[in-house]
């Protein structure tokens, strides 16, 4: 399976993911570690994948929806954007319904 295979597998998989510079409990950058707690705060179980620790993905999920920086939120298979978009989705409280509708 090829890189683009693999992280279309990951988002669909997953009714909500985020793939960031380290992980929820330990993120490796200040944007991941901001929109990982926004996700936490809805209160649903979300998927997250370390890009640091995988090269391959770190590399190629840029050209996935053609956005190019980290971290990226799915939900549902679809793009929400990066930190600035989810904070803003998470204080207007709509990040907490797109969450609660994934995961029903």
């Amino acid at each position: 399976m090829d890189v683009l295979e693999r992280i279309d597998k990951i988002v669909k998989d997953n009714s909500a993911v985020i793939f960031m510079k380290g992980t929820p409990q330990l993120p490796q950058c200040g944007f991941s570690s901001r929109a990982a707690q926004a996700l936490q705060s809805c209160g649903k179980e979300f998927a997250h994948v370390n890009v640091l620790m995988d090269q391959e993905i770190f590399e190629n999920l840029p050209r996935y929806q053609d956005w190019p920086t980290f971290p990226q939120i799915y939900i549902n298979g679809e793009l929400v954007g990066g930190c600035d978009i989810t904070l803003e989705l998470y204080q207007k409280g709509e990040l907490k319904t797109m969450i609660e509708e994934a995961s029903a």
